[in-house]
């Protein structure tokens, strides 16, 4: 059995390894956000699994679901960089400045990553950690202020396109 965990524990550091000198490259220094919410993926599906122990509802098919939804959460985080570098590109090319686009990205890598630490937050209170409340209050404002911030933005935006 320890021969097992080490072995797991062993392709984990690998493959976060990987992906973090990935992201590093390719992101620089930006690349420790994507880390960070990796960790925090890696957590989540963690504390999910404890969580479906100590109730006795874990299933291969959920934790197979979990991980697909961690993936599709990449997909959405990848698909909204590309397409503010496609939309940015071609604005560029007809002298369009919509640069605020470039943070659909980031802002939907924020969004997300605030969801993983609730629902990180969420599985340790259901497992009966006793979890500050300010943290669990915090992660809530920070949510809807992320947001109103990212809403106003937008806001800003549209006004200057419609002038």
């Amino acid at each position: 059995m320890r021969d097992l965990i080490i072995q797991i524990f062993s392709k984990i550091n690998s493959f976060v390894s990987v992906t973090i000198t990935f992201l590093t490259s390719v992101f620089g220094i930006q690349g420790g956000l994507f880390a960070a919410y990796l960790i925090l993926n890696v957590i989540d599906y963690i504390t999910g699994v404890i969580k479906a122990k100590k109730k006795k509802t874990e299933s291969s098919k959920e934790g197979v679901k979990g991980i697909l939804k961690k993936v599709c959460y990449w997909l959405i985080i990848v698909t909204t960089f590309i397409i503010s570098y496609i939309v940015i590109e071609i604005c560029n090319k007809f002298n369009v400045n919509i640069e605020f686009v470039m943070f659909f990205g980031w802002f939907t890598l924020g969004c997300l990553s605030i969801n993983e630490a609730r629902s990180i937050i969420e599985n340790l209170v259901e497992l009966g950690i006793n979890v500050p409340d300010f943290l669990i209050k915090g992660l809530e404002i920070t949510e809807k202020k992320f947001t109103r911030v990212v809403e106003n933005n937008i806001e800003k935006e549209n006004e200057k396109a419609n002038k």
